[in-house]
């Protein structure tokens, strides 16, 4: 008996570590949530008229040989996937929830697709899967600059360009709130066109050019949503974190509650045990 207390003992202290340990990763993970939610925020308003803009041109009364090699759509046969995920775990089922995503929209392709992976938890599902990873990007900082994902961006625009692939997706977990974070498969390229109205297709004059114009113009474009995409995902990362490790000390706390409450059980029997002892050894004497 007096072992089973030593060994609670021991459970308890263990315990209560795992949950300074968890305890601290929260609240790391609660002050890196402020400023990744704040920068996802900030940039999405950005990303959207971008996008409303670049749709809207697309939509546009056009000669097909004005636009873009990035403009034209042709038969999706190849498709391309840049899979933002975590580098680490500990997020409950952000990750899960990502790249179940990923492949539920890569199964009907049939493995007519190729992947840049952004973040070592999708490189190793890809890998795993025995799926064609291009290019793997990891270690990016919580804090990041649009010069890191400008490889991503080349890469891909290189791709359709070349016609190695017919269309560009990007998944990635798009930050709702605190607790919930929605795994999204956003189509880059080609560009969907606005549905507009008949007084809006006036056509647009361009100078100097249709070509120069956009040609500029599309590139900003991919790196900026590629940007906001990953702004997002580490927004969501840190929030499911700081959740995960909130969860998992209430847990532990709970777990130290229990396992207290057996230990003084059995110490109470320990005590009950000697005392009968002393009572037994001594009537035994009397007797």
């Amino acid at each position: 008996m007096v072992e089973s207390v030593r060994q609670l003992r021991r459970r308890i202290r263990s315990v209560e570590n795992t949950a300074k340990i968890t305890q601290a990763m929260s609240m790391i993970a609660a002050s890196k949530m402020r400023r990744a939610q704040e920068a996802a925020l900030l940039s999405r308003p950005y990303s959207v008229g971008l996008s409303a803009l670049l749709a809207n041109l697309a939509a546009q009364p056009h000669d097909e040989d004005d636009l873009p090699p990035m403009l034209r759509t042709r038969e999706v046969k190849k498709t391309e996937i840049i899979l933002i995920t975590p580098d680490r775990g500990m997020t409950g089922g952000l990750n899960s929830n990502i790249l179940r995503t990923a492949a539920e929209f890569v199964a009907p392709l049939g493995g007519e697709f190729s992947v840049l992976a952004v973040g070592k938890k999708g490189r190793d599902f890809m890998v795993r899967a025995g799926a064609n990873v291009r290019a793997v990007f990891t270690d990016i900082d919580d804090r990041p600059s649009i010069t890191e994902i400008t490889p991503v961006a080349q890469l891909a625009m290189n791709a359709y360009t070349n016609g190695e692939t017919d269309s560009v997706h990007v998944v990635y977990a798009d930050y709702v709130n605190t607790t919930v974070q929605r795994p999204v498969v956003q189509q880059l390229l080609p560009v969907i066109p606005a549905q507009l109205r008949p007084q809006d297709a006036v056509g647009y004059i361009y100078e100097p050019n249709p070509l120069e114009v956009l040609g500029q113009l599309i590139p900003r474009f991919i790196e900026i949503q590629i940007f906001h995409a990953l702004l997002e995902n580490i927004a969501s990362e840190q929030s499911a974190r700081m959740v995960a490790m909130r969860a998992a000390t209430d847990n532990a706390n709970e777990m130290i509650s229990d396992l207290t409450l057996v230990m003084n059980k059995a110490r109470q029997e320990s005590i009950t045990a000697e005392l009968l002892d002393i009572v037994g050894g001594a009537a035994a004497v009397e007797a």
